[in-house]
C-alpha cells in the first residue's frame, strides 16, 4: 500500500517553529498501523483522515497511543486539505468518535479550529504535585486530559522542568503549565512523557482548558496566547459558550510516500 504523507507546521507561518504533525487522507486502516506509522513518523502526533458515509472522520496519534482530541494536528489536516485537495474550500468539518464534529473555517492566512470547552476542577496542591513539578503553583485544576498549574510570574514557565518520570505516575495524559504574561494575554508550556513526548511544543487542545480559566480572570473572552517551548507558537483563542475557537497559521514542510 502507498500513501501520501505531509508534514506540517501549526501554528506559524515559518517553517522549523510551531508544532509538526503528520497528515494521512487515506482508506480506512486499522489502528495498529496507524500507531505503527506514528512511531515511524516519531512526531507528537500523526493525524489520519478517511471518508466514511460523506464524512471527514480523523483519529490521532502520538508515537505511542492513541490521542484523544489533538489541536495542532487537526489544523495541520484542515491546512492539507485546504491546500492539496479542495482549495476553493473556506471551511472542512472532521469527525471524531469521541468530541464529535470539529469544524474548521479558513479566513485570508489563518485557520480557526472549534473545539468543545474541557471541563476542569481544582485539585489539591499537595507534596507529590510540588515533587513532580519542581514548583509551587498557586492554583492546580484536573480537565479531561491533564493537570493544569497556574503560576504569578511567567518567568517560572520559560525555566520550569518538570519531573517527567513523576509525572508518567500520575492518572492524566500530560501537565499544562500557564502564568499571565506581559506580552500576551497568557504564556503556557505543555508536558506529555507518557504519550512519548516529553515537551509538545505547541499544543491546541489545551487551550480547551486554558481559554476558559483565563478569559475568567482577565474578563475577556477574546486572548493571544504563546505556548513558549523551544519551537514556540501563537494561539488566537476566543471563548463562545461551550466551545473555543483556536486560530492559527500552518505552512507545509514535507510531502511525500510511504510504502508499507
Amino acid at each position: 500500500m502507498r500513501l501520501e504523507l505531509f508534514q506540517v507546521d501549526s501554528f506559524t507561518n515559518k517553517i522549523f517553529e510551531g508544532n509538526p504533525a503528520g497528515v494521512i487522507f487515506s482508506e480506512f486502516l486499522p489502528n495498529e498501523v496507524m500507531q505503527k506509522i506514528a512511531l515511524e513518523n516519531n512526531l507528537s502526533e500523526t493525524a489520519f483522515v478517511y471518508e466514511e458515509d460523506n464524512d471527514y472522520r480523523i483519529k490521532w496519534f502520538s508515537p505511542l497511543m492513541e490521542i484523544d482530541l489533538c489541536g495542532h494536528a487537526t489544523l495541520a489536516a484542515a491546512h492539507i486539505y485546504f491546500t492539496e485537495i479542495n482549495r476553493d474550500a473556506d471551511s472542512i468539518t472532521f469527525i471524531s468518535s469521541k468530541n464529535g464534529s470539529l469544524e474548521v473555517t479558513r479566513k485570508n492566512n489563518y485557520l480557526y479550529l472549534n473545539f468543545p470547552v474541557d471541563q476542569y476542577a481544582p485539585i489539591s496542591i499537595d507534596d507529590d504535585l510540588i515533587n513532580m513539578i519542581g514548583e509551587t503553583p498557586i492554583e492546580a485544576f484536573k480537565g479531561r486530559d491533564d493537570i493544569m498549574c497556574i503560576f504569578e510570574d511567567e518567568s517560572i514557565i520559560y525555566n520550569i522542568e518538570p519531573n517527567k518520570s513523576l509525572l508518567k505516575l500520575f492518572p492524566v495524559r500530560g501537565l499544562i503549565v500557564s502564568a499571565k504574561s506581559l506580552d500576551y494575554d497568557f504564556v503556557s508550556r505543555c508536558f506529555f512523557p507518557i504519550t512519548g513526548v516529553d515537551e509538545d511544543p505547541v499544543t491546541g487542545s489545551a487551550h480547551t482548558t486554558l481559554t476558559p480559566y483565563w478569559a475568567k480572570q482577565l474578563g475577556k473572552d477574546s486572548l493571544l496566547a504563546k505556548q513558549v517551548s523551544s519551537r514556540g507558537g501563537e494561539l488566537k483563542c476566543v471563548l463562545e459558550g461551550d466551545r473555543v475557537i483556536i486560530g492559527g497559521e500552518a505552512v507545509t514542510y514535507l510531502k511525500g510516500f510511504i510504502t508499507i
